[in-house]
C-alpha cells in the first residue's frame, strides 16, 4: 500500500503576478538605461536594487519633462518619500544590455501619488520588470504628511495626468 503524499501547497493567484503584454506600455515616459558593471552582481546579472534606482531616475526625469524640478520641490519644503513599493521580476537583465524604463503617473489621491513602471527591451518585445510605487507629499520642516499638494505641483501633475489619459 503506497502512502499518498499531500499535494504541495500553492499560492493563490494574484494580479501582482500577472505577466502583462508589453503592448500596454505605449504612451508612457521612456528613460533609456545601459547596464553598467556597478549595476550587477558577480555573475553579471542586474542586482535587484538597481531596478529601483532606475525607476526613481525615470520618475524624476518624467517630472522634469513637465517642468517640475525635484530641487524646486525641496526648496519649497516638499519631499516625496516612497511609502509603498511592489516589484515583479519577469526576466533577468545582463551586463551590457540596453533597456527602456517606462513610467507613468497612475493616479493622485489627495497627497498620495501612484506610479506604474515597466522595464522592457529597447525594441519593446521583452518584459523584464513591472512595478508600482506610491509616494506621499511630506512637509520637510515639520516631518509630517502635507494636507494637500503645493498648488504649482498639483497643477503640473494635472498636466501629466491629462497626457496619460490621451
Amino acid at each position: 500500500m503506497s502512502e499518498e503524499r499531500p499535494s504541495q501547497p500553492k499560492l493563490p493567484p494574484t494580479s501582482a503576478l500577472d505577466n502583462p503584454s508589453t503592448d500596454e506600455f505605449g504612451n508612457w515616459f521612456e528613460y533609456p538605461v545601459r547596464v553598467q558593471p556597478y549595476h550587477t552582481d558577480y555573475a553579471g546579472v542586474v542586482w535587484h536594487g538597481s531596478y529601483i534606482a532606475w525607476m526613481e531616475e525615470a520618475r524624476i526625469e518624467c517630472l522634469r519633462s513637465i517642468g517640475i524640478e525635484f530641487a524646486d520641490l525641496v526648496a519649497i519644503g516638499c519631499d516625496l518619500p516612497v511609502v509603498e513599493l511592489s516589484v515583479r521580476y519577469h526576466r533577468s537583465i545582463q551586463l551590457g544590455m540596453a533597456v527602456m524604463v517606462k513610467t507613468r503617473m497612475a493616479e493622485v489621491t489627495g497627497v498620495r501619488i501612484n506610479w506604474d513602471y515597466a522595464i522592457v527591451s529597447t525594441d519593446g518585445q521583452q518584459l523584464y520588470v513591472t512595478a508600482k510605487v506610491t509616494l506621499v507629499a511630506l512637509d520637510r520642516d515639520r516631518g509630517k504628511i502635507m494636507r494637500q499638494l503645493p498648488p504649482s505641483f498639483k497643477d503640473a501633475l494635472a498636466k501629466i495626468s491629462a497626457l496619460n489619459n490621451n
